[in-house]
């Protein structure tokens, strides 16, 4: 069991002081923001739904009026700010919402969140550190925390919309760069999961704004206006879990055998499921006999009642009953003595979901054409800039992660929708949806000894090329 945190510091008499100057200019501030800031706060919450999914409680720090909260679809919200003023406008406006009297470097609730949104708030807080140090006392082991920020680069631009009358006169505020957060979020206990900028144009121009913010700024990520950062807890656990090794099998019969004898058995204990996909040879023939050989291991065949590698995975996560599922292709291209690796880095919470990477070590010459090669990376830095995580090899076939994310992985699954026959990018995508940390596992990729590759290379890749502009609309141009 890890340490007690130490007690965190009282909050000091200056920034005390700024704390009650902040709460008076925002009681006598206006109780209408400018047809700018509306329009702009509309904006953040375009994100903020992206990142945060309907079902999900969420605590707002600095919740103000509830403009932001008001245009969430989520029933369980609660809000705190230092204004009173502003917190009486949010009850009358969300009258299902909880609101509390309170500033951030004197968090007290007694629950926790699924998220905790911190809009535009840090360069108004008196002590940034502390108050992130607080929000981990209401967070939970799988709580995402979604900031934002506004870029240095705007500044000049921001003080000319002050004078305009485009924009409120701020009251006297720090100026963080998404360097500083970082920094901040780590000394405090957080974990940055993804980073990402939004809003290159933040004003109404008739529809073109959101052309603008949609499809320019994705090319141009330096130059918007938003910065988010996401984080997580950064709370390491103890490798202590069961295990599921889902293998998925069509024309494998030559393999069957050697994964049973080489995949380790890991943490409290390793179910194999066999999942045979209408195979042309006997590996349903074959998995049965080597399942009848092995009477001390635990190990189960389905055979597919669809087609294709996903959906091979999928039956195969449907009837696995580890704590910790895992994907090995029966290949044996990535030896199963690695999976070591990966239960290592999902059960002991240094990532949520391992992705196998074969790019790194030199791999045996038969293992992977050249221009496949090529492809791979291509394909790689493309879906990277897609999940705003990067990852130096998104197709190969050995991922892992815990059963209890799968979950709300696939109860999510309908925003992406049944688009992807290998599986791979379906669990990528919807893992990058609830910003799990995603990090790639070096393995050795050796030749196949057995059969040949179900993978056909024109027209997998046709459909990887159709499955990313598909995925881009999702999760990049979302304006």
């Amino acid at each position: 069991m890890p340490p007690s945190p130490a007690p965190l510091p009282p909050v000091s008499r200056p920034a005390r002081a700024h704390l009650e100057k902040v709460a008076a200019e925002f009681d006598a501030a206006p109780d209408r923001h400018s047809w700018a800031a509306r329009a702009y706060r509309a904006m953040l919450a375009r994100h903020f739904r992206y990142f945060i999914p309907a079902e999900a409680s969420v605590l707002e720090i600095g919740c103000g009026n509830g403009e932001l909260l008001a245009q969430l679809p989520n029933r369980d919200i609660t809000g705190i700010d230092v204004s009173e003023r502003q917190l009486a406008q949010a009850r009358a406006r969300l009258p299902h919402g909880v609101f509390y009297r309170q500033a951030g470097e004197c968090l007290a609730l007694d629950r926790a969140f699924d998220f905790i949104v911190i809009s535009d708030t840090l360069n108004l807080a008196a002590d940034v550190q502390l108050l992130l140090a607080r929000v981990l006392a209401v967070s939970g082991e799988r709580t995402r925390l979604v900031t934002n920020i506004q870029s240095q680069l705007w500044r000049p631009l921001l003080d000319g919309m002050t004078v305009l009358r485009l924009r409120r006169r701020p009251v006297a505020s720090n100026w963080l760069a998404r360097s500083d957060v970082i920094n901040l979020l780590n000394l405090a206990g957080w974990e940055v999961v993804r980073c990402s900028s939004a809003i290159l144009c933040p004003v109404p121009l008739g529809g073109l704004e959101r052309l603008v913010n949609r499809f320019v700024l994705p090319f141009v990520p330096a130059l918007g206006l938003a910065v988010f950062l996401v984080a997580r807890p950064r709370r390491p656990a103890a490798a202590d879990g069961t295990v599921s090794v889902i293998v998925p099998a069509r024309n494998e019969a030559g393999n069957i055998e050697a994964v049973v004898q080489r995949v380790p058995e890991l943490g409290r204990g390793t179910e194999l499921i066999f999942v045979e996909g209408h195979s042309r040879d006997d590996t349903w023939g074959e998995i049965e006999r080597v399942r009848a050989a092995h009477p001390g291991r635990r190990i189960r065949s389905l055979r597919q009642t669809g087609r294709g590698k996903g959906n091979a995975v999928r039956e195969g996560f449907a009837a696995a009953e580890g704590e910790i599922l895992m994907i090995l292709d029966a290949d044996l291209t990535v030896a199963p003595e690695e999976l070591e690796k990966f239960y290592r880095a999902v059960a002991e919470n240094r990532l949520e979901f391992a992705n196998g990477s074969r790019l790194v070590y030199p791999m045996e010459a038969r293992a992977m054409r050249f221009l496949n090669m090529c492809a791979n990376k291509a394909i790689a830095a493309a879906f990277g800039w897609l999940l705003g995580q990067p990852l130096k090899d998104t197709l190969c076939g050995t991922k892992v992660l815990r059963r209890a994310d799968y979950e709300r992985l696939a109860a999510n699954r309908a925003y992406f929708g049944d688009f992807d026959p290998f599986g791979d990018f379906d669990l990528l995508f919807g893992a990058s949806k609830l910003s799990l940390k995603i990090g790639d596992i070096p393995v050795r990729y050796q030749d196949r000894t057995y059969g040949q590759t179900n993978i056909h290379r024109w027209r997998h890749g046709w459909l990887l090329l159709r499955m990313m502009v598909f995925a881009a609309g999702r999760m990049r141009f979302i304006g």
